[in-house]
């Protein structure tokens, strides 16, 4: 690649966890082998130790260099002087690109990237939201104001980059129609990912595996497999693989369920690695924009049980009778029909090839650098 495509890329967003941080690995990746010079800025203060062995696996990656402060989920105290720590560590990697992730990596991008320019620089402003700030509801004051500076950050975007038409429909709805650039790029999977996995002989009949926070429904999980178990007359297994600040508090209510000796609660790993623990994945999220946990295990051939929301029916169908609500007696009657004929319902899911076609890391990136080109007037 000659020197007027290779590109100084930044990707900034706060936590290095969940679907936010897999995005990021699988865009450094391509973006590194297509020969261009990538760096990170996020959080210091999150993720645990299988996050920090994914940072440190990817340091020789990046020759912009990994640089984490602490940075807040909400608007502190702090964030004046994060953000002038912030802005000095990105200028001194001199990006062509400056791509913000998720709502407070997006807020820093466009700010820095917008007084970078200002001080000569050319840099091109994305912004990812990955669903973000466009959880909040704009009937409240906290959403109207959070939509509020949306709008004006417009001002300072030269593109978004949505990663499913809900989460574009629903930034229409809350903040309205882009008054910049704005792109659809689905999320996509390595050839890897497209290798049938084969659970273990002693594999549990049902896995969550995600953060423990409320958004993404492990509490809804435990519930269905407590009505699921009595509604069968004998518990059904499963295993929740995750961290989160809800952690404690879900091995509690599996106790007050009296379903304890049926769940393993085990710490982070790779998804591929958990898919050998269970005979069917579960994502109950209550919100999504566009999870990389549904097409990961479509593609290792998993049966995938998954709630209607977000841009989840853009992957399965939106008759797919793989979607359900993010409720624990829908969720519930779905796993007991489900478990009496896995092989059935694998073969109501959609098939690897055109899950290929739509969903590959190659078009991901090549749509995005495409993007990043046009941007900077080198197209």
């Amino acid at each position: 690649m000659n020197s007027s495509t290779s590109l100084r890329i930044v990707h900034c967003f706060r936590a290095p966890v969940g679907g936010i941080f897999r995005h990021v690995r699988d865009l450094i990746d391509a973006q590194v082998k297509a020969g261009h010079k990538v760096g990170i800025v996020c959080d210091a203060s999150t993720g645990g130790e299988f996050e920090e062995a994914l940072l440190a696996a990817m340091r020789n990656k990046l020759e912009l260099g990994l640089q984490r402060i602490a940075m807040q989920r909400q608007i502190g105290p702090g964030d004046a002087v994060a953000a002038a720590r912030t802005y000095k560590i990105i200028k001194t990697m001199r990006p062509d690109v400056l791509h913000g992730h998720g709502a407070k990596g997006g807020t820093y991008a466009r700010l820095f990237g917008t007084a970078l320019r200002l001080s000569g620089s050319r840099v091109a402003r994305f912004y990812s939201p990955h669903g973000g700030s466009l959880h909040f509801d704009p009937a409240t004051t906290q959403g109207r104001i959070i939509f509020r500076v949306e709008r004006f950050l417009e001002r300072m975007t030269d593109r978004i980059i949505f990663v499913s038409g809900f989460e574009q429909g629903v930034y229409t709805r809350k903040v309205g129609e882009p008054r910049c650039g704005y792109s659809l790029i689905y999320n996509g999977l390595t050839d890897a990912e497209f290798e049938p996995i084969v659970p273990n002989a002693d594999a549990a009949d049902f896995l969550f595996i995600g953060e423990m926070r409320a958004l993404k429904g492990p509490d809804i999980f435990i519930g269905a497999l407590a009505e699921a178990s009595m509604a069968r007359g004998h518990a059904l297994t499963a295993v929740i693989v995750g961290d989160g600040t809800d952690r404690a508090a879900l091995i509690e209510q599996a106790r007050i369920a009296g379903i304890t000796a049926s769940i393993r609660f085990l710490m982070p790993m790779k998804a591929r690695d958990a898919f050998r623990l269970t005979k069917v994945v579960v994502i109950p999220s209550r919100a999504e924009a566009l999870p990389y946990i549904v097409l990961e295990a479509l593609a290792a051939g998993k049966p995938v049980i998954a709630t209607r929301v977000g841009g989840i029916p853009e992957i399965l169908g939106d008759n797919s009778p793989a979607l359900v609500q993010p409720d624990i007696s829908d969720l519930a009657a779905r796993m007991v029909s489900v478990i009496d004929d896995v092989g059935v319902f694998r073969r109501s899911l959609p098939d690897l090839q055109s899950l290929r076609a739509k969903f590959s890391v190659a078009n991901m990136a090549g749509q995005l650098e495409a993007a990043y080109l046009a941007a900077l007037g080198r197209n």
